[in-house]
């Protein structure tokens, strides 16, 4: 292939579209580990829950609709798996979330697998967002643009959530010192339940989003999901906006990875990451972390 500035402008904007998917399910993850510091590992698995629901659903409520809704129905699902089970765990030992978490990934993909079988599906785009769009020389997938549209939209509208509204001080207040929120007398079981629902629903629209680009089959949140905890590591726990910086470097590196060397596309995220820690064991923005300063 030759390598022409179109070429390097068309990986440049794949690279932030790979990114979106890695900031939204990263920041679903962050905000769950800071609040409950439960490593969800299940992640990927409601992922792509996201993506069978609005497979299901986006025949009667159409794209849109299947985009609303299928968040919701998997947020409401995370949210009960919260209440009546990881609930029970928070009190010992934090390895027992990180199990259960890890078998409820197993669990999801196979029962995926028994009701909706092991091949894959197409998920066609919306009519409305099919083709391209031209900017001068330059020609790009209108849906493509779409889903950077939408990441940025829930990306300002989580910030706006955790800054701007009282339930989001209490979050972020019980990321930094859940004691004294419990001291000044406000319950943080529901505020947990809320958190765990939010970072699902994330989740879930990163599957959404991805499904017409990439299809419908049980695995998809496996490489997605790890993609995201490398993303998470990289920005730093603790940072909103180094998932997201994070996310877009990440996207990058495996989009030009891609176009210059396909065979260390998967492999370019796990250095960038080695090599982050060697220098900044916290991450990009990660708040101090006591054991390693």
């Amino acid at each position: 292939m030759t390598i022409t500035p179109l070429v390097l402008l068309e990986h440049l904007a794949n690279g932030v579209v790979v990114g979106t998917y890695y900031v939204i399910l990263a920041l679903g993850l962050s905000i769950i580990f800071g609040m409950i510091g439960v490593i969800n590992l299940a992640h990927g698995a409601f992922f792509a829950l996201g993506a069978y629901a609005a497979l299901a659903l986006k025949d009667a409520a159409g794209f849109g609709g299947a985009l609303a809704l299928s968040p919701i129905l998997v947020a409401v699902l995370g949210m009960a798996i919260e209440v009546t089970i990881l609930r029970r765990l928070y009190k010992g030992d934090p390895l027992l979330g990180l199990l259960f978490t890890f078998g409820l990934a197993m669990v999801t993909e196979q029962v995926i697998r028994i009701v909706a079988g092991a091949g894959g599906y197409p998920f066609d785009a919306p009519a409305a967002l099919r083709g391209s769009v031209q900017l001068g020389g330059f020609v790009y997938s209108r849906y493509r643009l779409f889903t950077i549209l939408c990441a940025a939209l829930a990306i300002v509208g989580l910030w706006l959530f955790l800054e701007k509204t009282r339930v989001g001080t209490i979050i972020r207040a019980g990321t930094r010192d859940p004691e004294m929120v419990r001291l000044l007398g406000i319950s943080l079981r529901p505020v947990f339940t809320a958190v765990f629902g939010i970072g699902i629903a994330l989740a879930a629209i990163a599957g959404v989003l991805s499904a017409p680009l990439a299809g419908v089959e049980p695995a998809m949140g496996t490489k997605v999901g790890t993609a995201a905890f490398v993303v998470v590591v990289i920005g730093g726990l603790g940072s909103f906006w180094g998932p997201v910086i994070a996310g877009i470097l990440v996207g990058e590196l495996v989009s030009f990875s891609i176009l210059f060397w396909p065979p260390a596309a998967e492999a370019s995220m796990y250095l960038l990451m080695a090599v982050v820690l060697l220098v900044r064991p916290r991450g990009l923005l990660g708040e101090r972390w006591e054991k390693f300063e």
